[in-house]
């Protein structure tokens, strides 16, 4: 096929429409409480050859371009993820990630030989293919529920590591180099590129941040692309040395995401719009990879059985397992059982079979996509409704306050934009009573389409919006005093963190 003007032209106008749909499906599937991958995939099904005709049968360029999107998607995912609320979840989001992979792997493979009688490859492809959570799914789903941060903070840890060891998991059993080597050497193997992975990670991210707050760049909009770029060194530099560049670009992420670095919201908002993009990019194009005149019946049954299998024993077996490092209540443990969200991750990773020509890869790809379909449909509206019932779900911790930030170069200040959600008991508190950090001041409260410049006394409403300015040395303790009269009211100074805690629930 030659790609001309003409073909560029023709791809420019299909692209802009998909991208179109898919955005206007984002709203669509939120109502929904689907996880928008699930509609994506669909249209890049109806696009396909069985839809609108669109060919696409080349499984090494959608090797390549999914590793390439799924590195953009864990990028932003470590970018936008908080450290403090990881950092005492990370030990668990460790284990989830290695101790976890390997007993759901082992189990979904013993029920695909045993039960279902497919070979020992392909059930142990399928079982490894299917064992990672996927990171989109996980940061667009869990961030709208009012998760306690542990739980979150276990949940996207988890899905922002165990892409590394899977990935190496699986190209090795799709090359036939399992078979060559005894298991501990594949452990190690698998340990050894995720260190080296973590430790290139931390390289760039601590290196990369120590450059940016030097660095004078000469407009705003070149931070953004810098710090994106600088995830990306991470993950070039581990796959040069041979170890996970999963790893590394969302260690990298998550060092840049929690540094102090000018423009950060813009940064964050910039890798959020390029992430979004690569999602939308990376189902639309593996549903073009399916073909439906494939999936029969046997299809979705087997696909169904995986399914029960994976959520009833895998799942919980494998949470339970490695909470062993990091002890939970087991209402928490259950809902950590439950959101094991599986996305894109395992798509893209069925791929890496078809790619390397083994037998059965077209089989074990359709049954992975139906699995994926099915645990969707099944795991994502019921997360809510899970967390209540369970009672994981946090008052405490209710998304009743944005914040944003702009720095004030000049002064080693930053402005905080804060939005009042009807949610927050920061209606009717007035501004002396906010009790702030000495240096910063609320400057300016906008409240519909009049702006007032606050007085001790003037009440703050629902609706307002607050622009505060900090010194950057106290912009923490700013953040976590708004956040805790928030929560806690006007009696939040008198209130510790427990009792606040307690009257949120």
């Amino acid at each position: 096929m030659t790609f001309d003007v003409q073909a560029l032209d023709e791809f420019v106008l299909v692209g802009s429409v998909v991208t179109l749909l898919a955005i206007l499906a984002v709203r669509l599937s939120s109502r929904a409480g689907l996880p928008s991958l699930l509609v994506y995939l669909l249209m890049g099904a109806a696009l396909g050859e069985s839809g609108f005709g669109i060919g696409f049968e080349d499984a090494e360029l959608a090797h390549a371009l999914g590793f390439a999107a799924l590195a953009v998607i864990l990028a932003e995912g470590g970018l936008t993820s908080n450290w403090r609320e990881l950092r005492p979840s990370m030990a668990l989001g460790v284990s989830l990630a290695t101790i976890g992979v390997a007993v759901s792997t082992a189990l979904v493979a013993g029920f695909g030989h045993l039960v279902l009688g497919l070979p020992w490859e392909l059930a142990v492809l399928l079982a490894a293919v299917l064992a990672p959570t996927d990171a989109a799914a996980v940061f667009s789903v869990l961030r709208v529920v009012p998760l306690p941060g542990r739980v979150r903070g276990a949940l996207e840890a988890e899905s922002g590591l165990n892409d590394a060891p899977t990935v190496v998991l699986v190209t090795l059993i799709a090359s036939g180099a399992v078979g060559e080597h005894p298991p501990a050497l594949v452990g190690a193997i698998i340990a050894g590129e995720l260190a080296l992975g973590v430790a290139c990670g931390l390289a760039a991210g601590f290196g990369g941040a120590w450059v940016m707050r030097r660095a004078a760049l000469p407009t705003a909009g070149l931070y953004p692309l810098a710090v994106l770029s600088l995830t990306f060194l991470g993950y070039g530099g581990a796959t040069a040395l041979h170890g996970s560049g999963f790893a590394a670009v969302y260690v990298a992420g998550l060092v840049l995401g929690s540094a102090d670095l000018p423009h950060r919201a813009a940064t964050r908002s910039f890798a959020e719009g390029v992430a979004w993009l690569a999602q939308i990019g990376l189902f639309v194009m593996l549903g073009l990879l399916l073909s439906p005149g494939r999936i029969t019946l046997e299809t979705v049954g087997l696909a169904l059985a995986v399914v029960l299998v994976l959520t009833v024993v895998a799942r919980p077996a494998s949470v339970g397992l490695s909470a062993l490092v990091r002890p939970m209540p087991w209402n928490e443990l259950a809902f950590v059982s439950w959101a094991g969200l599986r996305g894109a991750v395992p798509v893209v990773l069925a791929t890496i079979p078809l790619s390397e020509g083994v037998d059965g890869a077209e089989r074990l790809f359709d049954l992975v996509f139906v699995v994926i379909v099915v645990d969707t449909l099944l795991t994502g509206p019921t997360l809510p409704w899970a967390a209540r019932v369970l009672r994981v779900a946090s008052r405490s911790e209710p998304r009743d306050l944005d914040v944003e930030a702009a720095p004030l170069e000049r002064v080693a200040a930053d402005l905080l934009q804060v939005t009042i959600s009807p949610r927050s008991r920061l209606h009717g508190v007035e501004v002396g009573e906010l009790r702030l950090p000495h240096g910063a001041s609320v400057s300016l409260v906008i409240r519909g389409d009049q702006t007032l410049v606050p007085e001790r006394r003037t009440a703050l409403r629902a609706g307002d919006d607050l622009l505060v300015v900090t010194p950057r040395k106290q912009r923490e303790a700013t953040e976590r005093r708004l956040r805790e009269v928030s929560r806690g009211g006007r009696l939040a100074q008198w209130l510790g963190p427990e009792a606040r805690g307690s009257r949120g629930r």
